[in-house]
């Protein structure tokens, strides 16, 4: 792609953001996208065939990479000893929080948009998928604890889905009340170590800190 191709497609995007910020999915209208960005209805399809595509563009990619920061620390996470697994766990989870955050407020408005336009589904979308990675990597941990001698209860699936759902949708609430950096990732911090401490009650087992 040209620089001129580039720039085009960087006005579209800056362009859309503010419309589908403003207006939601279905109240966004691709014209007045279209003719903001000073384009005709024709240069535009050259770079999205539909609406949904152009949005899907400002949402899918971010939604992907908090997933491989996520999938990336788990993989690691996954090769430690079962007695490392817990004794990391606390640290793992905080530094993981903690780069999710970071990536959050560098892409602001991005993200803003999966709360805004609800209609779209997307927001729904990500915290499932975060919420069966988190209780994949649980399930995990319990085997790994359970081949390991380490008695733990069970924790019914329903439960776990409860709490996860519970957890990554108040992360969340760092955008719905336009949190600054800093304080959300305090926030989020003291969140983790909270939804920690119920895992340590549920598991009879101490992550140390």
């Amino acid at each position: 792609m040209s620089t001129k191709a580039e720039d085009t497609q960087k006005n579209i995007l800056n362009t859309a953001r503010k419309h589908f910020l403003k207006d939601g999915l279905t109240g966004a209208s691709l014209r007045n996208i279209v003719k903001d960005a000073g384009l005709t209805t024709g240069a535009f399809y050259k770079y999205y065939p539909t609406k949904e595509a152009l949005f899907d563009a400002l949402t899918d990619p971010y939604m992907e990479h908090i997933y491989q920061i996520y999938d990336q620390i788990v993989e690691e996470f996954e090769k430690l000893s079962a007695s490392d697994q817990t004794r990391n766990m606390s640290y793992t989870s905080s530094d993981g929080m903690e780069q999710m955050v970071d990536y959050i407020y560098d892409h602001y408005d991005n993200f803003r948009l999966l709360l805004k336009c609800g209609d779209s589904g997307k927001f729904e979308l990500f915290i499932h998928n975060m919420v069966e990675r988190e209780m994949k990597s649980s399930l995990k941990y319990m085997e790994k604890m359970k081949e390991n001698g380490v008695k733990i209860p069970i924790v019914e699936e329903s439960l776990m889905h409860m709490i996860y759902t519970g957890f990554f949708s108040s992360v969340f609430q760092i955008i719905e009340h336009d949190i600054d950096r800093e304080t959300a990732k305090k926030n989020v911090h003291q969140l983790k170590e909270f939804n920690t401490g119920g895992w340590e009650r549920l598991w009879n087992i101490e992550f140390p800190v």
